[in-house]
This record gives C-alpha cells, structure tokens and sequence, in this order.
C-alpha cells in the first residue's frame, strides 16, 4: 500500500485541531481521521458509536488503537484508515497518547510522526480562550502527556514543533514539507524539551 499520513501528538492547547485546519486550507487532502468515539463530551470531529461497537472490532483485530479518556471510548480503525488513503486523502491523526502513536505505526503507509508541545500556562490560556469547561481536567491530562514523554523519551517523531513559537500557518507548512519529502523519524531530544 502506498500513500502517507500524519500523526498530531500533543497536550490539550497544543494546536492539533488549529493545525489540521491550516492543513486542510493549504492542501485539502490533508483530511482529519474522524476516531470513533463512544461516550459523553464533544462530538465534532468523532464517528459515535458505542462502546459495544468498539469491543466487537477490537475482538475482531479491526482496531490499531484504543483508549480511555475524560469519561469515553475512543479508537482508530483499519477500515477509517483505508477508506481515506484510497480515496488519496492524507489521514491526520490525533493522539493523545505515545503509546497510540507509535501504535498506527502498524498500518502499512508512511507516517510523519509530529509532537506538538507547548508550556502549560500556554495550555491554560489556549483551553480558557476557546471556552473549555474543563480546564482543570485539560491541565491534568498536560502533566499526564508531560509525564508519558517522560516515560517514553527514545520514542522517535519525525517533527518536534513548539508551537507557542511558531503560527498555525508556519506549523502547517512545516509540516506539510515533511509530508512531502517523507521525513523519517528519529530519536528528539524529548527530556530537554518537556524538563
């Protein structure tokens, strides 16, 4: 199978939503994989379903990931994967775990692996401006990725972007150029950038 996607790995008010957009707009095959989702909260952006659902594809070997998070189920299937890559799109994936993102790594095609870090008073600012109502859970799960790239810290990424320091627009076009050129990951220096 031929074809790329892209994971967005990050602490909430990191950018990964803000980012897929500027994607999207320079490139519109640049699309969001929509997880499936089972469970309260948001629902923009998820394929809902039930958590039934989520067992029976994972029993049947269907799912690449699968987590837990703020109250719900979410997972990534093979088949969302597939259905975008032969249409030529390019799946943006949003991650919230190392483990899930180094997980998708078993689907047959290149991914450009981002980590997207910001400090967490950028967080809290970022989830205040755009009217989160869970804040002080958004802040633990920023301690929560802090300590999983800790916990991780050889886990190889294609990119490292800070983007408190960089516009969504800058970051989209990093990214965009790694997507291009198939930028291989490797090993970042995640210690010094997270302390």
């Amino acid at each position: 199978m031929t074809g790329v996607g892209v994971v967005l790995y990050g602490p909430p008010g990191s950018g990964k939503d803000t980012v897929t957009t500027e994607l999207s707009r320079a490139r519109p095959e640049f699309t969001l994989f929509q997880r499936l989702k089972a469970g309260p909260g948001r629902t923009t952006g998820y394929r809902l379903t039930s958590t039934e659902h989520i067992e029976d594809l994972d029993r049947a070997g269907e799912l690449l990931y699968r987590n837990a998070r703020y109250g719900a189920e979410y997972a990534i299937d093979r088949q969302g994967v597939s259905e975008l890559v032969d249409q030529g799109m390019i799946p943006v994936l949003h991650m919230g775990q190392v483990a899930g993102a180094s997980a998708v790594s078993s689907y047959p095609i290149h991914w450009v692996k981002v980590l997207l870090w910001c400090p967490l008073d950028v967080t809290e600012t970022r989830c205040q401006g755009r009217g989160d109502k869970d804040v002080e859970t958004r802040l633990k799960v920023w301690h929560e990725t802090r300590q999983d790239l800790l916990d991780h810290a050889s886990e190889p990424w294609s990119l490292v972007i800070e983007t408190h320091l960089h516009s969504p627009a800058e970051t989209a076009g990093i990214i965009s150029d790694a997507v291009t050129s198939k930028t291989i990951t490797q090993e970042q220096d995640v210690r010094g950038l997270v302390g």
